[in-house]
């Protein structure tokens, strides 16, 4: 049964700031290349090639922002603790934001990307990893899903807010502000993080005992619950399997078993494959150009910007529908579930747009928007949200970091070749580059159904049998339930053996 308390709901909607902070970054580029001020200021509404290689650049340079980010999380997350990680973070990404909303030419834009989406990139791997390490796990697929809803959620605003300065007289207010409310997420985690607490986990790998003893007690308190038997018990949990995992690092010599060790070498390219084909469903490329994508299907001016806006609002939504029904369908489900609503709606939108881009059939150009729609349905509502759930929770609490970091620069890569190649592709070869991501994604649901195994349910200890490692201690409650079954098959044995006689 799924439990959570107020005091865990606080600590996630904080955190979610962070998640906030990517999505509104990440997306406020998409408006920002639709906007009048924009493009003229950066003397970009001339040379068609020029434009498709800046704007190429703009979003390369972002997600190679976010890889270097990545990277530095998995060694800053074990040395400093996840707080202290989040807060740097945090900073880096005003800086950046601010940066890029003051930019007075290409060049400065383009670093002040960078530097953003390092800050991101930092983000995006620590808040996932902080959620999982401090939500219960009944709940955790609700709870460290808000991550995925939170980072759709600063999509959909930045959308509104590119629609609400599209009718700004200010041309330069047009493009600048939307950038500038970047630095309010970040700035805001800042303020709240005082109210969250450590990981209890990164705590016991340092030696912490009794200061994680104090956060646990407190996280998973039950009101049926007094002499906190459930807390005491994954505490034992927690405690047990850290000294297991940590005897058996020291043994195995360290570092390299993330490559030696065949059990992490699993989790580790299982991790890479999730974000890679995540991305490679075609998902950043059709948002991050949907402005040409829609001009493509005969829309133009504030209709388009209000399409991309009602885009990232219907994810939003199938992201919050998607953590609420995850505890129950499963990670590995919803997964092949999202690729295969991607890959058949995708396939439908490149034929639409095959047939009727740049012609005035408005029944065909409709369809192709629908499509559209169904494509963002089933990416936020199956993989967006799940995706990140699913590698913050497959690793091992001594090797977490690093894995949901080498998880990430699997988007991050997968999103500079994607992004990078999308303007020149999109205007030579159109609709035909999204053949690549159709077959490819078919290739990947394969792979996926075949190898991935389902976590949901388990601690986060627990989840080391389902790669083949030991679990130092199941929790009390699951061995009573196991128990208990065992006890009720063997009364249906006894039964059915009483009516046969």
């Amino acid at each position: 049964m799924a439990h959570y308390s107020l005091y865990n709901v606080c600590i996630i909607l904080i955190l979610t700031l962070g998640s906030l902070s990517y999505g509104y970054a990440f997306s406020v580029i998409s408006n920002t290349i639709g906007q009048p001020g924009f493009l003229q200021y950066f003397g970009l509404d001339n040379d068609p090639a020029y434009t498709n290689s800046i704007e190429g650049a703009i979003n390369g340079l972002f997600s190679a922002g976010g890889t270097f980010g990545a990277i530095l999380v998995g060694w800053m997350n074990d040395a400093y603790g996840r707080k202290a990680t989040m807060n740097l973070a945090a900073l880096i990404c005003i800086v950046g934001s601010a940066l890029s909303s003051g930019s007075v030419d290409v060049a400065m834009f383009l670093v002040a990307r960078f530097i953003t989406g390092w800050g991101i990139g930092m983000m995006v791997v620590l808040i996932p990893i902080f959620q999982a390490e401090v939500s219960p796990p009944s709940s955790r697929g609700l709870l460290v899903g808000q991550h995925g809803a939170w980072i759709v959620l600063g999509y959909a605003i930045a959308g509104w807010v590119g629609v609400g300065t599209f009718y700004s007289s200010n041309l330069s207010f047009q493009w600048r502000f939307p950038i500038a409310v970047s630095c309010i997420w970040p700035l805001a985690l800042l303020v709240f993080s005082p109210g969250v607490p450590e990981s209890p986990r990164w705590l016991l790998l340092k030696g912490r005992k009794d200061e994680a003893w104090a956060i646990i007690a407190k996280l998973h308190s039950r009101p049926d619950d007094p002499d906190q038997l459930y807390a005491r018990d994954e505490f034992r949990q927690m405690t047990q399997q850290v000294q297991l995992d940590q005897a058996a690092w020291e043994r195995g010599g360290g570092l390299k078993q993330v490559v030696t060790r065949p059990s992490y070498r699993k989790r580790m390219w299982m991790g890479f494959f999730v974000q890679y084909a995540a991305q490679t469903t075609g998902g950043n490329v059709v948002y991050n150009y949907i402005v040409l994508l829609y001009e493509d299907l005969g829309y133009t001016g504030a209709t388009v910007l209000m399409l991309g806006a009602a885009y990232v609002t219907v994810a939003t939504a199938a992201n919050f529908f998607a953590s609420f029904i995850m505890d129950r369908v499963g990670r590995v489900r919803l997964l092949i579930i999202g690729l295969t609503g991607c890959m058949i709606s995708l396939a439908c939108e490149s034929a639409m747009t095959a047939q009727y881009a740049g012609t005035s059939n408005a029944t065909g150009n409709a369809f192709g928007v629908v499509f559209i729609f169904f494509f963002i349905f089933f990416y936020a509502s199956g993989i967006d949200a799940t995706s990140y759930v699913y590698c913050s929770e497959i690793f091992p609490t001594h090797i977490r970091s690093q894995g949901m970091a080498f998880s990430m620069v699997g988007t991050f890569l997968s999103t500079v070749a994607y992004l990078d190649a999308a303007p020149t592709a999109l205007a030579n070869i159109q609709w035909r580059f999204y053949l690549f991501f159709i077959c490819m994604t078919a290739v990947n649901i394969a792979i996926m159904w075949r190898y991935f195994p389902e976590t949901k349910g388990l601690s986060l200890e627990e989840i080391n049998g389902k790669f083949g490692d030991e679990v130092a201690a199941p929790l009390a409650e699951e061995m009573r339930a196991a128990s208990e079954k065992n006890e009720s098959e063997k009364e249906g044995e006894s039964d059915l053996i009483e009516r046969a006689s």
